[in-house]
């Protein structure tokens, strides 16, 4: 990376990540005037481990203030399964900071129903170690129910009973405690980036999963190309499938994707800014006409989506594959 890589231009990207979560005005103006969250979840005995938690962590009076908020409530078996999987005998033992990032990753802004969502990205209230400024994003996928963050098996979950209202908002029950997402549980809980898990994934790769799951050289930022961009690379290739792609040039390709030890966001992007990358190739930013990314061959892509916060990093999308000088 460059010493201008962190440079405010005059010209800044404004490019959001896709919204999810709409709040009519319907919704807004019909809430109801009884119970708060907080008092949702003190009457429901099957959510009385979240009550616990959230007293323990000090938000109880968030969610029992005037604010407006969706809350993915996971159940008491969901919490003792959390508190099994992660070596914790007890709610008392798991630390407070992290519980009230844990618990944060369950609440949302706004409120709607199970039927005002719809598949994308939202901003949760928690904060990985990655960024301070920027939350925690939650991809939530509609195609069957409400699954968040790629189900349980991706340490998210699926909302098993929706619409509880509240006064200041809407409860979704969830069966599963929805973990702080690393980079690969958002590459593998969106399905646009399907091909990227599967090429991180591939069996003469290094352990990118591994790597982009931890802390070593993190925060990563990750410049990711959708399905459709790898399917046009095949094309640009005259390949009919990614197992053609040799090894070296697969893992080449996908390190020039990577920028280590930089939770970059889209406000400090410049143009004509100079990135260097993990695989020690460098690509430039350009903001005139768009934000684009111009890489080592000439080739353009489009940035299409930004500032996905994962809890070690962030993810920008992108409409080509990026290849670099061989």
């Amino acid at each position: 990376m460059t010493k201008d890589f962190f440079k405010k231009g005059a010209a800044i990207l404004t490019l959001a990540f896709l919204p999810l979560v709409s709040c009519s005005d319907d919704d807004t103006n019909t809430m109801p005037q009884g119970d708060t969250i907080a008092e949702v979840a003190s009457a429901n005995a099957n959510l009385s481990i979240l009550v616990d938690a959230l007293d323990r962590a000090g938000l109880t009076a968030t969610l029992d203030g005037s604010g407006s908020y969706i809350v993915f409530a996971p159940t008491n078996q969901a919490f003792t399964a959390f508190l099994q999987q992660n070596g914790f005998d007890s709610l008392e033992e798991v630390p407070v900071p992290l519980l009230k990032e844990v618990l944060l990753n369950h609440v949302v802004s706004g409120a709607a129903t199970s039927t005002s969502l719809s598949t994308g990205y939202v901003k949760t209230l928690a904060k990985g170690s990655a960024s301070s400024t920027n939350t925690l994003s939650m991809f939530i996928n509609t195609a069957n129910g409400v699954v968040i963050n790629g189900g349980a098996a991706n340490g998210g979950a699926t909302v098993t009973t929706a619409d509880i209202m509240a006064s200041n908002g809407v409860v979704h029950v969830v069966g599963n405690v929805i973990g702080l997402p690393t980079i690969v549980n958002h590459a593998i809980a969106n399905p646009n980036f399907s091909i990227l898990v599967q090429a991180l994934t591939r069996d003469d790769q290094p352990d990118f999963a591994g790597i982009l799951s931890g802390t070593q050289n993190a925060p990563f930022t990750v410049f990711a190309p959708t399905n459709t961009a790898f399917g046009e690379l095949l094309a640009e290739l005259n390949l009919t499938g990614l197992a053609q792609i040799p090894q070296a040039t697969l893992e080449n390709t996908l390190k020039y994707h990577v920028v280590a030890g930089q939770n970059v966001l889209a406000a400090s992007l410049t143009d004509n800014m100079s990135v260097i990358t993990f695989q020690g190739g460098s690509f430039t930013v350009n903001l005139e006409g768009g934000a684009s990314i111009t890489d080592a061959n000439g080739r353009v892509s489009t940035i299409t989506a930004t500032d996905v916060q994962a809890s070690n990093g962030v993810i920008h999308a992108i409409n080509k594959v990026l290849l670099p000088q061989m």
